[in-house]
């Protein structure tokens, strides 16, 4: 097996864990990062992207190392091939999901998981129905509203009130580098995006608009908390689509209840 990629940074472990829902014993969260892996460039080197052009066995080798460090396997995580959409979908086992752009459980021993490379994971915890949900919101899936629409579904399926649900929206491209036109820009509250009059441009805060999709889904901003880490900006330890113009590895969100 090839020594993985590792540099001086911290994040060579391969992961940061959200600081508020790491505090809950039953729960096992984390974000990838891109170090710590075994892909070569472009890829380098956490690569945990199914559909990405890497390698296969290279893939599942840096799969195993990752989910090992948080203790859980491939056998019991369930994904998403996800649409840029805001269909959600309860999962009871592991595997792999197409269509869908949002995952819920209330299994525990299932870690779900979403798969980012500068769209918005949102990860959410109900710790009085010990539920769970993973979502991939790209700023369609943004726009439509797929974090209070996952809230709701919750709700249904497991009685969840989101009064006491903690949320982590992670790292993605930030405010200052989600550069947009007018068609996208349309879309967004005046409160989340600017015009930059010398780039003629649009700049959308995708972090800050889930924050208040899901702060007016039910829960308290106080059990919110945001990622201070960009993928552009911090292109190092994290994959940017954008950045990267299309040829780079995906990180991964995991979340889930200890069995």
């Amino acid at each position: 097996m090839p020594v993985p990629y590792t540099t001086s940074d911290t994040t060579a472990l391969g992961f940061r864990r959200p600081q508020q829902l790491s505090t809950f014993p039953d729960l096992v969260v984390a974000e990838s990062t891109r170090q710590g892996g075994f892909s070569l460039a472009p890829y380098t080197s956490l690569n945990l992207g199914l559909y990405t052009q890497d390698e296969a066995g290279i893939i599942q080798q840096n799969r195993d190392y990752f989910f090992g460090q948080l203790g859980c396997t491939e056998s019991s995580v369930a994904g998403m091939h996800q649409v840029h959409g805001a269909e959600v979908l309860r999962v009871d086992e592991a595997g792999q999901y197409a269509g869908y752009d949002a995952l819920i459980t209330n299994v525990a021993g299932l870690f779900l998981t979403v798969t980012v490379a500068d769209c918005t994971p949102v990860l959410i915890y109900d710790p009085l129905h010990k539920a769970v949900a993973a979502i991939h919101a790209g700023w369609r899936g943004t726009v439509a509203g797929i974090a209070s629409k996952t809230l709701m579904v919750m709700r249904e399926h497991f009685g969840t009130d989101p009064t006491h649900c903690y949320a982590y929206v992670g790292t993605c491209i930030d405010e200052c580098s989600f550069e947009v036109d007018a068609d996208v820009a349309d879309h967004f509250a005046s409160t989340f995006k600017r015009w930059d009059e010398e780039k003629q441009k649009f700049f959308i805060d995708l972090k800050a608009t889930n924050a208040s999709i899901l702060n007016k889904g039910g829960i308290p901003m106080a059990q919110i908390e945001s990622s201070v880490y960009s993928t552009v900006l911090n292109n190092d330890a994290y994959f940017s689509y954008r950045k990267e113009k299309g040829h780079c590895g995906r990180m991964l969100g995991l979340i889930g209840v200890k069995p």
